[in-house]
């Protein structure tokens, strides 16, 4: 198999990778032939996969503006992937060109694409390192050269804990991530679940099956075990919902039936 450029030396490139299949639902173009064989595989019973992640992206963006409307200017984006377009240093710095943000991915690839794309913006870095240990992200340079600790952070978990088994103790992780920020700081969630997907869920367990036969399974949780992630946190109306219909910007029924699948809230602290 032929190595590209922008492939890191090192990496495994004959096993799919679920940040590259994610690019890959998003229409880009750092993903090998294995990573799109295992997408392609999943869409036979989940067609509607990119309208998820489109769904989930858009809740990102919204997210992110709330956060600066509320005054949180310091963005830590973990299990961030391959940034696209509209990632989040886009959004905040556009806003804010005081916002600064870090990205963290235990995926070399994803991690080193962002540290091409963002080469010159002393605002914004990436750092490999993985949420089942914290200590990695908290302890890390990138985090001390670019946050200021007495301000609150925007922590930003999108469509990363369904990938951290229970045995994992993701619940675990994310508290020591809570209790590391200061007062006022933000926890920005979005999880797979059955719960709005549009075809039998049999159907989508064969999706889920996919993530599983890649060594990376996908945890499908109930939407009482997701709001578990938010404790030590007051949720932000309208709660956990479907990500359209989180302060939409347009009519929520709009959407493909597929961008209600799962759950996605925002949590403050005190």
């Amino acid at each position: 198999m032929e190595r590209a450029a922008w492939a890191p030396p090192g990496i495994d490139i004959s096993m799919p990778s679920v940040s590259r299949m994610y690019d890959f639902y998003l229409g880009g173009s750092h993903n090998f032939e294995v990573d799109r064989q295992a997408a392609r595989k999943a869409l036979e019973f989940m067609p509607g996969l990119p309208k998820v992640v489109q769904a989930n992206r858009a809740f990102m963006r919204r997210a992110v503006r709330y956060a600066l409307d509320a005054g949180v200017t310091q963005f830590l984006d973990i299990g961030s992937g391959i940034p696209a377009f509209g990632s989040v240093h886009e959004v905040a710095l556009t806003a804010d060109p005081a916002a600064r943000v870090l990205y963290a991915d235990r995926d070399p690839v994803a991690v080193a694409h962002a540290r091409a794309l963002l080469e010159t913006e002393d605002r914004a870095a990436a750092v490999v390192a993985d949420l089942r240990k914290p200590r990695q992200i908290l302890d890390s340079a990138e985090l001390a050269g670019l946050f200021v600790p007495e301000r609150p952070v925007a922590l930003l978990l999108l469509s990363v804990l369904h990938f951290v088994e229970d045995a994992d103790d993701p619940y675990g992780a994310v508290a020591a991530l809570r209790d590391a920020c200061a007062p006022g700081s933000l926890i920005v969630i979005s999880h797979a679940a059955y719960d709005g997907v549009p075809v039998p869920e049999e159907q989508a367990a064969r999706a889920v099956d996919v993530y599983r036969e890649i060594r990376n399974p996908l945890i499908m949780r109930s939407r009482d075990r997701i709001a578990r992630f938010f404790e030590g946190y007051e949720m932000v109306e309208p709660g956990l919902v479907s990500p359209p219909c989180w302060r939409p910007d347009s009519p929520a029924e709009q959407e493909d039936p597929f961008a209600f699948a799962g759950f996605a809230g925002v949590g403050r602290t005190a």
